[in-house]
């Protein structure tokens, strides 16, 4: 049914007569007509064998080879086939007529004419990409009798053929129904219960029915069909088997309100589903907008939100099995499980709410889904389950929001049931390869490859709905831009330059969308034994093995967390990007983006054991001996890392500021993640632990702030001075709300006290605030009580918070203190976690590596001496500058190793500036440059020009202390960096090496 085969009709060998595929060589079979190409460069050895090769074309006739995968049983002459796309669209699947073919082996078919597009037949770079092929001939033929165009259907708006098909309908109190081997054609209508498969109302189908065998479906095709493929509606236990549904309207294989279980779907495979009428999940945008029927008067559609779901496997009750099955084509999705939060249509009441939310998940195994449009598989989301009304206007079963977190026999107070997602496969999917929302999801031994976004694991955006569950992915590979390019023809959307060749290919969204293997989202994530193939970046299109959610308001985890990551093909400055204000990014501005983290714990993405991955602009995580990487936009970092969420009401349309006392002047502004209209607001801030922070507001305070703990552990703590109005009435206390049963139970109470010092001897039962009258901050200690669950973001008696309600007198300005807090309560900027130490490169297993460079100028008082200094250290290695001046270290672009160092005087800079442009002008091309400068530097005067030739700004303005990394060479990387200060002027960061040029889009 779903077998595949190869386009590749060539045979060659060795002059001794040894196949290609037994000589061990590299062997490309990449032209898409009869490409054969072995690489000297590719071999272990260094060499290829001679070759020679031979391929048998009848020019004169119209036909073509297919090899399949597996033998095919009772295919014939005249039988008609399918076979898939394996590009980005699902048009270019193709039907073929079989010939008879007397010289093909057992798992060769001959078929009527040439392939229009390329379908590809092999694995490609590790992944299976083989395209599926579908018997559409059957013995027997169900069809129906079609007229030459539409008529008499709400339906003609959006056809302009007939819709109105036969439909097959199996109801409750059957003895017996095993159907098989019919094809079934022009079948279903675009009115609802009118399916080409329909088993309408069953209950238990399997032997808890009383049915044994249990009722099956086997060996269908149903094709060129108005309204799904098989419809399973409260029936429970059935077995779809090897049917084949291509090019139909609305979800293909569809269960329906929510109470179905047990049922498999095992070695189906679906393609070309096309949107349709009946339901807003299967509707088009078009349709979404036009069709307002169960609509509340004055309802306006959101059709990305509220329609727009076609799916070929569309799953309502996460306990059915899918082992095997394809989903090779749809206009939206290929596998989507989507949750009634209660049973919905007759099936009412046949559960209780919530229950499709928390039930184990069935088997997902070995199953595969390309060329759609949104997602090879989707976990998410739910429907609405009422009327629409004047609260909520949108019609019965559009999209809604959702939460998976699966539990021992649905209850969620029993032990967690992960749901195990094994051996997935999607590629050429424009979105995204999958998106996964729920507690405890976790994928082993899955391929994603060439989708706009391989992965994304999703929680529930605030908190994990499911708290203390987690998601993972191990042991799976995500390939960027593979070998298989696709072909320029006018239905792709989007053709242009890229993968590791910057050859030609389709793309998957616009010409510079940023490419990403896995989307760090939500959290808490595990990631695992994986590897990433192929993610290049180019100037102009920001691709990465590892990326963020844009335009992100939610909250980011810092136990999100990764470990033996391997790369291969992916230039050290692909693997993390952690975005910039541009095209797709928008701003940066939402709170989501300027929060991202995640842990490397074995280094094996930063080279830095333990190390964590910050943005390069966040304050609040950074210390003074965090590395920049500059390609990255991010930081390499270590400390304890934890996050608060701050709650206000009345108002709640504000903007907050979070200032670290140890970075006064880099405060964080952040918007909030619900929107400006809510009835409260929430900030979500990643945050160091044992630190002290102040928050002020753009309008006058709250009059309600709710500080919750998010991934404290016992003990720990922070210091938070909150600004507010001269006037104000506080009243603070602490208590613990249980998520589970939605309990509040109060803790202890909030004394005032004149002595700030005493706010650090607080317990549980009693704290102490102080109030600073001068400056107008709260200040108090917020700290942990209670132990947590390893994967937790709260307690294990629940979340520990603090709320502050105050009055605010009326009229009251900004609450902004800022201007009064600092510098008097600034902090020194202390390292509480030291860094750690590079992974040698000797035992790094990649041809790139980092280079650590630091260089600082500076001066130091001592009463009334004052000394200059200036320094370079180049992985661990100290140059100090002995003369006042400038000094520049070279260093090797290719492999890292410092060339020489060399100083030149003021002196020389103000009498001979050509013997320092000389000098550089002398360097090979590829060579780092650093430059520190000691005592007065002379800022004017032509010797600037060098640092102009070296890649820096030149409207650079220079004071008394430099620090500048340069390059040598025909372009400037991004890591080229010019630091200039009064008093002191320090860089610290890595380098790629060796330098590579990244290519302009």
């Amino acid at each position: 049914v779903a077998s595949s085969f190869l386009i590749f009709p060539l045979q060659a060998e060795t002059h001794d007569g040894i196949p290609s595929n037994q000589t061990g060589d590299v062997i490309h079979k990449n032209d898409k007509d009869y490409g054969f190409v072995c690489l000297n460069k590719d071999q272990a050895h260094g060499l290829c064998r001679n070759y020679r090769a031979s391929i048998s074309i009848d020019l004169l006739s119209n036909s073509s080879i297919l090899e399949l995968a597996n033998q095919p049983e009772g295919w014939r002459p005249g039988d008609r086939v399918v076979v898939a796309s394996t590009d980005y669209s699902m048009h270019q699947a193709e039907e073929f007529t079989l010939l008879p073919c007397p010289t093909c082996t057992s798992n060769q078919i001959k078929v009527q004419g040439k392939a229009q597009f390329i379908h590809i037949g092999e694995e490609v770079d590790g992944v299976d990409m083989r395209a599926e092929v579908g018997l559409l001939t059957r013995n027997i033929l169900f069809h129906g009798v079609m007229e030459p165009g539409c008529y008499g259907n709400e339906a003609c708006k959006f056809f302009d053929f007939d819709t109105f098909g036969g439909h097959l309908k199996v109801e409750r109190g059957f003895r017996a129904v095993h159907i098989s081997g019919v094809e079934l054609q022009h079948m279903g209508q675009q009115t609802m219960g009118h399916y080409p498969v329909h088993f309408h109302m069953n209950g238990d189908v399997d032997e808890r029915g009383g049915y044994n065998p249990p009722t099956s479906v086997s060996d269908l095709s149903i094709h060129h069909s108005f309204s799904r493929c098989v419809t399973i509606h409260a029936s429970n236990g059935l077995l779809v088997k090897d049917v084949v549904g291509y090019d139909t309207l609305g979800h293909c294989f569809f269960t329906e309100d929510g109470p179905e279980e047990r049922n498999t779907f095992d070695h189906c495979l679906g393609l070309m589903v096309r949107a349709g009428t009946l339901l807003p999940s299967d509707r088009d945008s078009k349709m979404c907008r036009d069709i307002t029927d169960g609509a509340y008067p004055g309802y306006v559609a959101n059709p990305r939100q509220d329609c727009s779901a076609t799916s070929t496997f569309w799953i309502a009750n996460p306990n059915n099995n899918l082992i095997n099955c394809a989903a090779a084509g749809s206009e939206e999705t290929g596998f989507w499980f989507i949750f009634h939060h209660v049973p919905t249509g007759p099936s009412e009441g046949l559960y209780s709410p919530g229950y499709t939310e928390h039930t184990p998940m069935g088997q997902f195994i070995n199953n595969r889904a390309h060329s759609n449009y949104r997602a090879g598989m989707i976990l998410d989301n739910g429907v609405k389950t009422t009327q629409a009304n004047n609260k909520d206007k949108r019609p019965f079963l559009s999209l809604v929001g959702a939460r998976y977190g699966p539990h021992q026999d649905a209850d969620p107070f029993k032990p967690r049931v992960p749901a195990l997602i094994h051996h997935f496969v999607a590629y050429k999917n424009q979105d995204h390869g999958a998106w996964l929302r729920g507690g405890d999801v976790w994928l082993d031994d899955c391929q994603f490859a060439d989708n706009g976004i391989g992965l994304t694991l999703a929680s529930g955006g605030t908190f994990p709905d499911d708290d203390g569950s987690r998601q993972q992915v191990k042991n799976s590979l995500f390939v960027g831009e593979s070998d298989n390019r696709g072909m320029p023809i006018p239905d792709n959307r989007i053709w242009g330059i890229g993968g590791s060749d910057l050859t030609g290919r389709t793309l998957p969204r616009g010409i510079d969308f940023p490419i990403r293997g896995m989307q760090i989202y939500d959290g808490p994530i595990n990631m695992q034994n994986c590897t990433f193939r192929k993610y290049t970046a180019l100037e102009g299109r920001h691709t990465s093995a590892f990326g963020f959610r844009l335009n992100n308001s939610w909250q980011s985890c810092p136990n999100n967390n990764v470990t033996d990551i391997t790369f291969d093909h992916v230039p050290i400055t692909s693997r993390v990007f952690f975005g910039e204000p541009g095209p797709w990014f928008n701003k940066m501005e939402m709170d989501g983006d300027k929060t991202t983290i995640f842990h490397d714990i074995d280094g094996s993405v930063s080279e830095y054991p333990g190390a964590f991955l910050v943005k390069e602009d966040n304050w609040l995580l950074r210390h003074p001996d965090c590395i920049d990487v500059p390609d990255w936009r991010a930081a390499i970092c270590s400390g304890h890392y934890a996050q608060i969420y701050v709650q206000t009401r009345n108002p709640a349309n504000l903007n907050m500021h979070i200032v670290r006392d140890e970075y006064p002047d880099r405060p964080l502004t952040l918007e909030g993640a619900l929107g400006k209209r809510k009835h409260y607001q929430q900030f979500q801030p990643v945050i160091t632990l044992a630190k002290g922070y102040t928050i002020h507001w753009d309008q006058a305070a709250p009059a309600e702030v709710t500080i919750w703990l998010i991934n404290f552990n016992k003990n720990d703590w922070i210091n938070v001075g909150i600004c507010y109005p001269q006037g104000t009435t506080l009243t603070v206390i602490s208590d613990i709300h249980n998520r589970l049963t939605k309990q509040t139970r109060k803790t202890g109470v909030f004394m005032r006290t004149t002595q700030r010092e005493k706010i650090n001897h607080s317990h549980q039962a009693r704290g102490y605030y102080y109030w600073e009258q001068d400056t107008g901050l709260l200040f108090l200690k917020a700290k942990a009580h209670n132990d947590r669950e390893q994967f937790a973001f709260c307690s294990v008696k629940g979340c520990e918070r603090v709320k502050i309600t105050a009055v605010i007198p009326k009229g009251s300005p900004p609450s902004n203190c800022m201007a009064q807090a600092y510098p008097r309560h600034a902090e020194l900027p202390v390292v509480d976690v030291p860094m750690p130490r590079k992974i040698p490169n000797a035992r790094l297993h990649s041809p790139e590596h980092f280079l650590e460079v630091k260089l600082e100028s500076y001066n130091t008082r001592f009463f009334h001496i004052k000394e200059d200094f200036a320094f370079t250290e180049v992985n661990g290695r100290k140059l100090y500058q002995p003369e006042d001046g400038v000094q520049l270290t070279v260093i090797d672009g290719h492999d890292g190793k410092v060339v020489e160092s060399k100083d030149f005087r003021n002196s020389i800079l103000q009498g001979i500036p050509a013997q320092l442009d000389n000098y550089v002008s002398g360097l090979r091309d590829g060579s780092i440059v650093l430059i520190t400068s000691k005592g007065r530097l002379v800022t004017r005067g032509s010797w600037t020009k060098v640092l102009e030739k070296l890649g820096a700004d030149k409207n650079i303005k220079l004071k008394d202390k430099l620090a500048f990394v340069g390059f040598k060479g025909s372009f400037h990387p991004d890591w080229v960096h010019l630091e200039a200060d009064s008093e002191r002027a320090k860089i610290h960061q890595v380098l790629p090496v060796p330098v590579v040029h990244k290519m302009k889009l």
